[in-house]
């Protein structure tokens, strides 16, 4: 029997429970409230878990050391690969438990209970998320998002229902599996590049799965998931500067010349990769997913070699005038103007430092 248990335990954390003679008791106040606890028995502890298969614990007190505790049917669930309740009101106490039971059941290859699918069923009917917090809800919708492929998983919690009570733009989104596995391309092709440029798959995910929301409807998505204000920048501002830079990039005519790369770095430099790798999934257009490319894997790393030090010992005045310099070592650099050091070293003379005396940079 322990080897059962030990054969799945690493993909649901918590399933071999240790416990001592004494346990915990919770008591919710009301559906979706966190629970206050005593102490309890350990049965009545176990009693207070998701699912079966989460009940399991082993005995660390002496008389039954290393004793297989299972009081709950949950290595029988093991066997049957099944995500079982272990009583009625279950979704009741603590709605969250409707997505961890999604996310088990598609990250395990498992399947809900019959009967549980039923009281999860009614549960969404009577409206029980609706008095659970945004924090909460949005931890176990990250959670989903987070998988390397959050598609089936969404899919089902969209056949519950569960994405409506999210939101009710969510109701009908039941044709995004061509843009999630693009998604899902994508972001494996990004993970390959190595650049050094973390990504949050759950943000890029959490886009492609509300691209046709206005940018009202996000915004109150957002309010809904009580999502830090730097989340709904980029899910909001972000998202709307770069659906507009798309249309643009897609209406170009495409006997037209490639956008220069000063101009892919100053349109795409201001969005942060999780919305670069949202449209890139998005676009139907080859070229455009070439461009976005372009952008990720050669020019957003482009920098001036020179640096505000640098210019001062070049003799130029320390002043706002350092930004406007760079910007334009910036754009030399990307319109191949230079090359080396050298070259930036002699543009500046040449455009900021003619007819003005200057120090050897030895005399610095």
């Amino acid at each position: 029997m322990p080897s059962q248990v030990r054969h799945c335990g690493h993909h649901l954390p918590g399933w071999l429970q240790a416990r001592h003679r004494f346990g915990r008791l919770e008591f919710y106040l009301h559906p979706g409230a966190l629970p206050a606890v005593e102490h309890a028995s350990v049965k009545l502890d176990l009693y207070r878990r998701d699912f079966t298969i989460n009940t399991l614990a082993i005995a660390l007190n002496p008389a039954q050391f290393g004793e297989l505790i299972d009081h709950y049917g949950g290595v029988r669930d093991l066997e049957e690969r099944a995500v079982r309740v272990l009583h009625n009101l279950s979704f009741i106490e603590d709605p969250t438990r409707m997505f961890r039971a999604v996310r088990f059941e598609q990250r395990l290859g498992f399947h809900i209970g019959l009967q549980t699918e039923q009281l999860l069923r009614s549960a969404v009917r009577l409206g029980v998320l609706n008095r659970v917090s945004g924090k909460r809800l949005a931890s176990e919708l990250l959670l989903i998002l987070a998988e390397r492929d959050p598609l089936p998983a969404l899919q089902r919690l969209s056949v519950f229902d569960l994405l409506r009570a999210l939101h009710p733009g969510l109701a009908k989104r039941g044709d995004f599996q061509a843009v999630f596995n693009e998604a899902r391309r994508v972001m494996d092709w990004y993970d390959l590049l190595y650049t050094g440029h973390p990504c949050r798959r759950w943000v890029s995910y959490l886009l492609v799965l509300t691209a046709p929301f206005t940018a009202e409807g996000m915004r109150g998505l957002c309010q809904r998931l009580d999502l830090p204000q730097r989340d709904v920048s980029l899910l909001v501002d972000q998202r709307s500067t770069g659906l507009r830079l798309l249309h643009r990039l897609e209406g170009r005519r495409s006997q037209a010349r490639p956008p220069k790369a000063v101009d892919l770095h100053r349109w795409l430099s201001p969005l942060a990769t999780e919305v670069l790798l949202f449209l890139m999934a998005l676009t139907p257009q080859e070229r455009v997913k070439q461009w976005l490319s372009r952008y990720i894997t050669h020019l957003r790393s482009v920098r001036p070699l020179l640096t505000g030090h640098d210019l001062k010992r070049l003799g130029v005045p320390p002043g706002p005038g350092y930004k406007l310099i760079l910007a334009e070592l910036l754009h030399a650099r990307l319109n191949g103007e230079t090359a080396s050091i050298e070259d930036e070293r002699r543009l500046v003379t040449r455009k900021h430092l003619a007819g003005c005396p200057q120090n050897s940079p030895s005399d610095k």
